[in-house]
């Protein structure tokens, strides 16, 4: 293994546009939100190519297989070249994308409540306790 080849894995989700900055990938690891072959790591962690990574960032729950390493931060067309998306991470995604959409439409409302509603809902509240 060559000296080119040693990065540590949060240059590496920031060359992969995973994270804006490499602060964010190192505190997203930190905080758990990364694993690497199912353990959580540490941001000094090297990955290999070959290595599957769960990466949580917001709703959205990726899971991806390093393709290549790359310490550089370019472009997204090439950065998407260096790790690929499960076939499973995809479905799974796109399923919670859908009830997401489906739950947000039901949670329209008409807009502020209006004073005799807060009452009720203060009375709601207070009562429940």
């Amino acid at each position: 293994m060559s000296e080119e080849d040693k990065i540590r894995l949060d240059k590496w989700l920031w060359a992969a546009r995973f994270f804006k900055t490499r602060a964010l990938a190192k505190t997203a690891i930190e905080g758990g939100k990364v694993h690497c072959r199912g353990e959580r790591c540490k941001p000094s962690r090297e990955p290999k190519i070959g290595d599957e990574l769960l990466i949580r960032s917001g709703f959205d729950e990726r899971t991806v297989v390093i393709i290549a390493l790359s310490a550089v931060r370019r472009g997204a067309p090439q950065a998407q070249q260096l790790y690929e998306e499960t076939a499973d991470s995809l479905v799974r995604r796109e399923r919670a994308t859908a009830l997401r959409k489906a739950g947000a439409l039901g949670l329209q409302t008409e807009g502020r409540p209006t004073k005799k509603q807060r009452r009720q809902l203060h009375q709601l509240r207070d009562g429940a306790q």
